[in-house]
């Protein structure tokens, strides 16, 4: 391991819209890519490396919930497509030599292994990189919250949240071209000034357990790679 190694074990947050590319809904195929072998270098300097994936690529409990669909079933929907994230970078990644596992909330043994703490952290251990699928196994529950619940589970250094911009902002960069970006931020800061970083839950979740969140740019070649040594531009909240 490098002596610039900030996290020993870090679990990754990716959107499923983080892996569209410039696609308007599934799987961009080189994005897809691109990410995976960012986490193949990290797992190459010798982290343990842990992910959840959304969904909003696919499908959004929120949304199919607002089309009709009732709530909790839409929730559900939402926690299935992320198992199909899930398998997908699964593939890619052990197609690049690394060995995966992904973990379910919701048990499917027939596709992947059901979600086992303890079984888990020895995968990690081991060198494996291990995947959470299907978010708490709740509705209700965003994968913002499967993040932070299972960094806390996991004993995780980071939570490392790749995300469309290079960091947090106190309005949306895209929109407004002198919106602010900030360095550091207190985990109250966040949740009093409403910054949508991560949902309320999460933050809260990440407080309790003392695990700094950071948000960086997915984009960025070799942002992940910088980011656990501590370096390239990020926020970081804690």
């Amino acid at each position: 391991m490098p002596d610039n190694q900030t996290f020993r074990r870090i679990l990754l947050k990716l959107s499923g819209e983080g892996l569209m590319g410039e696609r308007e809904f599934g799987l961009d195929p080189e994005t897809v890519d691109r990410i995976s072998q960012e986490i193949c270098d990290v797992h190459a300097d010798g982290v343990q490396v842990c992910l959840v994936i959304g969904a909003g690529n696919i499908f959004r409990g929120v949304s199919g919930a607002a089309a009709g669909i009732e709530r909790t079933s839409a929730d559900y929907m939402g926690m299935l497509a992320t198992v199909i994230n899930s398998l997908a970078v699964q593939s890619v990644l052990e197609a690049k030599g690394v060995p995966t596992r992904v973990q379910s909330a919701i048990p499917m043994t027939t596709v992947c292994e059901p979600y086992i703490r303890r079984r888990a952290v020895r995968h990690m251990e081991k060198g494996r990189v291990v995947i959470f699928a299907a978010g708490t196994g709740n509705p209700f529950f965003t994968t913002d919250t499967a993040a932070a619940l299972r960094a806390a589970e996991m004993n995780c250094d980071a939570l490392l949240k790749g995300t469309q911009v290079d960091g947090v902002y106190d309005a949306d960069p895209k929109v407004q071209e002198n919106a602010q970006r900030f360095d550091s931020l207190s985990y109250d800061e966040v949740i009093s000034r409403n910054l949508k970083v991560m949902d309320t839950s999460a933050i809260a979740l990440s407080r309790e357990n003392g695990i700094p969140i950071v948000v960086f740019s997915i984009h960025e070649a070799g942002g992940l790679r910088k980011v656990v040594q501590g370096e390239g531009t990020f926020t970081r909240v804690g």
